[in-house]
C-alpha cells in the first residue's frame, strides 16, 4: 500500500474518527472501503428507476388520453404520439414512452394506464417487432371465458 495525505476540515475528520471507532476499525480502513464501494458504484451501468415521477406522469396521461383511446392499430398510435413529440418503444416485457426524436425515457406505457397486453388485445397483435414471443402467445391466443347461456355475457368467476 502506498501512503497518501489527505487534508480534511477538522469536523470531518472527528466525525469520520468517530464512525471507524464506532464500527470497531481503522480510519483507513474504512476510507479505502468508501473509496472502493465509490469506484464499483461509478463503473456500474446507471438503472432506470422502476416507477417513474407522478408530477411527470400524470400530466402525460392527460395529454395522451385521446391518442391512445382513438388509435386503431400500432401505426396509428404511434403516429399520433410522433406528432406530439413521443414515441413508444419496446422496455423488458412491456413498453415504455419515449421523447421524439431525443429518445429520453418518460415512463412506462402502463403508468399512463396502458399495459402492453392490453393494448396488444386491442390491435389484434403484438407491439412491431417486440423481442418477447411468450406473452404474445399467451395473450393473442387466450380463449375468451365461457358465455352464461341465460344472459350470453361471460361466466361470473368465482
Amino acid at each position: 500500500m502506498h501512503p497518501v495525505t489527505v487534508a480534511l476540515p477538522p469536523a470531518l475528520l472527528r466525525a469520520a474518527e468517530d464512525l471507524a471507532r464506532a464500527r470497531d476499525i481503522t480510519l483507513g480502513a474504512m476510507i479505502r472501503a468508501a473509496l472502493s464501494a465509490e469506484i464499483r458504484r461509478a463503473h456500474l451501468p446507471a438503472r432506470t428507476p422502476n416507477r417513474a415521477d407522478e408530477r411527470l406522469v400524470d400530466p402525460l396521461r392527460a395529454l395522451l388520453a385521446v391518442d391512445f383511446g382513438e388509435a386503431r392499430d400500432w401505426g396509428a398510435l404511434q403516429r399520433r404520439l410522433a406528432a406530439k413529440g413521443f414515441a413508444l418503444r419496446e422496455a423488458g416485457g412491456g413498453l415504455a414512452l419515449h421523447s421524439h426524436p431525443g429518445g429520453r425515457r418518460l415512463c412506462k406505457a402502463s403508468e399512463l394506464g396502458h399495459a402492453y397486453a392490453s393494448l396488444m388485445r386491442r390491435f389484434g397483435a403484438p407491439f412491431p417487432g417486440h423481442s418477447h414471443h411468450s406473452l404474445q402467445a399467451r395473450v393473442l391466443h387466450e380463449k375468451s371465458p365461457p358465455a352464461d347461456r341465460t344472459t350470453g355475457g361471460p361466466l361470473p368467476l368465482g
